[in-house]
């Protein structure tokens, strides 16, 4: 087994920008390896009419007039191997196979229809390892005679690298995600379903600008409504189990107006009147109120019970942005991994393999805690991509004078 992603690029630079590799093909020749794609090649049928034909992430094209057009080529018998193609009847000597992965724009061959993401999915992958590549490393370079792990299951090196992998992502590598969403009349969105926990929910105004939506303080969402009788005591049904009913809290806050639509519509629009900044009371609008609810974007709260987020009703029809913290696993072994904090995931799988094993001599296990330390404090540095430029430019502004 060789060592995984060591640096090298594989990729041409029309495969990379473009996504496209051609072959001039030979007399008879009915096979072709379309090496050096990152992305292996997935085909399922080549019948327009099955349902299947648009999982496949290539478009197949062959041109007989030497390069000046492409026509989109059926006759595949299978796919091997991720890059090797064999048709159903052999080339005649000078024609040009070519794969075109599917793309935002298309592609440039046949009838542009080459629709779809791999493409540019792929653009700026030099900067990211799979979990899978980390593992098979991790066997290769720490495993074996002579080393600290003379032998080790390759399950066990799956587990800690995922658990490795789950507490990095939520404060050291970069996996927040997001989602453009539009608030419907329920007033609930579903919460993504890779999500751990939210980092920040905005409002995008008609110009594009997020304005910050903060979790509501003064309202809440119930797990449970059990159903009381007089005395406040839960109701059973026949299996002696409590009656649920519905939430009234919630229904009490979607159905609340609080007449912020217009005021914000203005000062989106630049169009700000003081007249309804004199009559508007919302949740801290005027002075001597609380100022930490002193905001008119609305508010949300993470609905457990159901499993959605629930915003304020004067955000109905309002465009969010959800950005969100995944555990970094919900792909399984095709996660990715910056190489800025490779070493660091070593260091954590060395670790808890030896910590966990039985008559391990204790420095040998403090000092492998030392290193994962180390190397994951500078991976948090070198993620937090902090540049000089930058930071001296936001320090300048505490050098403006503030009058009283």
């Amino acid at each position: 087994m060789a060592l995984i992603n060591s640096g090298i690029i594989t990729e041409t630079n029309r495969q990379y920008y473009e996504g496209a590799k051609s072959i001039v093909a030979v007399n008879a020749q009915s096979a072709y390896v379309f090496d050096g794609f990152d992305t292996p090649l997935v085909w399922y049928t080549s019948d327009v009419d099955d349902e299947r034909y648009e999982l496949n992430n290539f478009k197949f094209y062959l041109s007989q007039d030497n390069g000046a057009s492409f026509n989109e080529y059926f006759d595949i018998d299978r796919v091997t191997d991720g890059n090797t193609i064999f048709t159903g009847q052999d080339a005649a000597g000078g024609e040009i196979y070519l794969v075109q992965l599917k793309r935002l724009e298309g592609g440039k061959y046949g009838d542009k229809d080459a629709y779809g993401t791999i493409v540019e999915e792929n653009y700026g992958s030099y900067a990211y390892i799979t979990l899978e590549d980390i593992i098979n490393n991790f066997m290769i370079a720490y495993v074996g005679a002579g080393k600290l792990v003379s032998d080790v299951k390759r399950t066990d090196v799956i587990f800690h690298a995922k658990r490795g992998m789950q507490e990095f992502s939520y404060d050291t590598l970069k996996s927040i995600k997001s989602q453009e969403l539009t608030i419907p009349p329920s007033l609930n969105v579903v919460i993504p379903q890779d999500y751990v926990n939210y980092v920040k929910i905005s409002r995008i105004d008609a110009n594009g600008v997020k304005h910050v939506i903060y979790p509501g303080m003064l309202n809440g969402s119930p797990y449970t409504m059990p159903v009381q009788d007089t005395e406040g005591f839960p109701i059973q049904d026949t299996f002696d189990t409590n009656i649920t009913g519905t939430s009234i809290i919630e229904e009490r806050w979607k159905a609340e107006k609080r007449g912020a639509s217009q005021i914000r519509d203005d000062i989106d629009g630049l169009n700000f009147n003081n007249q309804y900044a004199n009559n508007y009371n919302y949740l801290g609008q005027r002075y001597g109120m609380d100022t930490s609810n002193a905001n008119f974007n609305g508010t949300f709260i993470i609905n457990d019970r159901e499993g959605k987020i629930s915003f304020s009703s004067e955000l109905v029809g309002s465009l969010i942005l959800l950005e969100y913290i995944s555990d970094g696993l919900a792909y399984d072994l095709d996660t990715r991994v910056p190489k800025m904090a490779e070493e660091a995931l070593y260091a954590h799988i060395l670790h808890a393999i030896i910590s966990t094993r039985s008559n391990q001599p204790e420095y040998v296990v403090q000092r492998l805690k030392q290193e994962r330390f180390a190397k994951l404090r500078n991976a948090k540095l070198r993620l937090s991509n902090i540049k000089l430029d930058e930071f001296t430019k936001a320090l300048r502004g505490q050098y403006k004078w503030i009058k009283h």
